[in-house]
């Protein structure tokens, strides 16, 4: 199985050929298993054509693979780097990161990607948890690095005087002709919740094994190979945007890159670089086509991912530029899990498709759980055993149209015989009789409300359904009578002049009557992180600081 899949991915990356093998084994002999070796094998194989085109210029194979390995070597001689040590990357999309990646792997040391939108307070927890032996950074973190206790070394992505990646080169002696000394592979570390500094450490450590089922759901779901152009619009230092990178550069295509994502260029840079598959949020997919949809043309493959599609911007998609969007689910910690195509999006919108193939999902329940989930069916469900069970063996597996937490396992071959480890992916779901999987939200948001346990994302869905309604978001608050009731927050268009109690009266024969809020607060952007998911916890905050004011 494991054997034929690989032969499968070498075949659609050109490489079951004499030549490919030749490559492959010859890189992997003087490399080692790391993304270093990827680079090398897409120069050796695509040479002169384009790879990547950022805000600072454009690069062949060639050239971002010379520049990636002398960058290797100064970084090996000037900072030491090897196995064991530590390299954060605080840095925006850009070519000075894609070489900084490629340069650190090949040294062997462990790559920490750092969310370049974290407070200053959680730089610092992040420096004191994970000791960095050497950071690089964008312009902005000079100062705030400078007033740090952080005392090791740094370096800037971009300077006109000081060392930099981009002028490293100019401010190092090094030896042309040194290899740069092979070490274990290194691996990247991903910040997952990156904003406080109490984030979470998931390591991947780059394996072709472990990479071969997600890559061949990809290039056979989502026929990357027929493309050429690709627009990288999701930050790359969350793991999705590194995913799409990596598999780019395997199948020798362009890249385009910007610092920062901003609806008016975005829409610009895809019509003049004819790109043809983009990665966003669904909130970057939102604000484009407002934006510009007819720049969006060239489009032939949309991968959204990262927070929940909307039904109604999947019909958008669908009648402005036809069947192009693909919904994508993973976490940190399994990577990608289940792919929706548009076929699938055209059934029913709400759909996170099936799971890929080498993985295993199972959605758990409790012996003699009655939780149902379904179109028409209410979402009510029991959570307290759950929570505490989140991460064990227990429970049963649900069956189609319950709701439980949905766990994951590989299925590889390698692992044939070994107890299966499952992992929790902290998300409600359910799967319907033809195998198709549904998000319900995460575990921790739902609500008990006069003993019934109800989950703010039916809400959600039924607002959005309304014709005024453009966004809305659901909490739980407290409630003297009931001990929780939900709050609803509505983002309405603008002019169309809807009150609460007009909203309310179109809810009542619609919902429950425990999933009717409490309150309704009218907002004029609803609020969203800096990678696009809705923020319900400044929602929050916004309460809290209501209630103690």
């Amino acid at each position: 199985m494991g054997l034929l899949r690989l032969a499968e991915v070498m075949v659609k990356l050109r490489m079951f050929t004499p030549q490919g093998l030749y490559r492959l084994l010859s890189t992997m002999f003087r490399y080692g298993i790391n993304v270093m070796a990827l680079l090398n094998i897409a120069q050796r194989t695509y040479g002169a054509a384009p790879a990547l085109v950022d805000d600072h210029g454009e690069w062949s194979y060639r050239q971002l693979f010379s520049e990636s390995e002398r960058l290797a070597q100064i970084l090996q001689q000037r900072y030491q780097l090897g196995s064991g040590r530590k390299v954060g990357l605080l840095c925006s999309n850009h070519a000075a990161l894609v070489k900084s990646l490629f340069a650190v792997s090949q040294t062997g040391a462990d790559i920490y990607l750092l969310n370049v939108e974290m407070s200053v307070e959680g730089l610092h927890a992040l420096q004191q948890e994970h000791g960095f032996d050497l950071v690089i950074h964008d312009a902005q973190w000079a100062a705030p690095l400078e007033q740090s206790p952080y005392t090791k070394a740094v370096l800037h992505s971009y300077h006109e005087r000081l060392p930099a990646i981009n002028n490293l080169h100019l401010h190092t002696a090094s030896d042309t002709n040194s290899r740069v000394r092979r070490t274990s592979t290194s691996r990247f570390m991903l910040l997952t919740g990156g904003t406080t500094g109490k984030a979470k450490r998931v390591p991947h450590k780059p394996s072709l094994f472990h990479y071969l089922n997600p890559l061949a759901t990809m290039l056979t779901r989502m026929r990357l190979t027929r493309y050429s152009v690709a627009y990288i619009a999701t930050p790359i230092y969350h793991g999705y945007g590194l995913a799409i990178l990596l598999l780019w550069t395997a199948l020798g295509k362009k890249m385009v890159l910007t610092q920062r994502f901003d609806a008016a260029k975005a829409c610009c840079l895809i019509r003049e670089q004819g790109v043809e598959v983009v990665t966003v949020v669904p909130l970057m997919l939102d604000k484009m086509l407002k934006q510009d949809a007819a720049s969006l043309r060239s489009l032939a493959c949309i991968a959204s991912g990262g927070d929940k599609l909307r039904p109604g911007l999947a019909a958008e998609v669908a009648e402005r530029l036809g069947a192009v969007l693909y919904n994508l689910y993973g976490t940190s910690e399994a990577g990608l899990v289940s792919i929706a195509t548009p076929q699938e999006l055209e059934r029913d919108a709400g759909t996170i498709g099936r799971g890929i193939q080498g993985l295993r999902l199972r959605i758990r329940t409790e012996e003699g759980q009655e939780a149902e989930a379904g179109r028409d069916a209410p979402l009510h469900v029991s959570s307290r055993r759950w929570r505490r069970r989140i991460g064990s063996e227990e429970g049963q597996e649900a069956e189609a149209g319950r709701i439980g937490p949905l766990h994951v396992s590989s299925t590889n071959w390698w692992r044939l015989g070994r107890d299966a480890h499952w992992i929790a992916t902290g998300d409600l779901a359910y799967r319907d009789g033809q195998g198709y999987y549904y998000l319900c939200g995460r575990v921790d948001d739902l609500v008990v409300s006069a003993g019934e346990n109800v989950y703010p994302i039916e809400l959600e869905r039924i607002l959005l359904q309304h014709p005024a309604v453009e966004d809305a978001a659901v909490i739980g608050v407290a409630d003297e009578q009931f001990g929780q009731r939900l709050k609803a927050y509505v983002q309405a268009d603008a002019g169309a002049g809807l009150t609460a109690a007009e909203l309310l009266d179109w809810l009542r024969p619609r919902v429950a009557r425990y999933q009717m809020p409490r309150e309704i607060a009218f907002l004029r952007q609803m609020p969203y992180t800096h990678l696009g998911k809705q923020d319900k916890k400044q929602l929050h905050n916004q309460l809290q600081s209501h209630v103690t004011s």
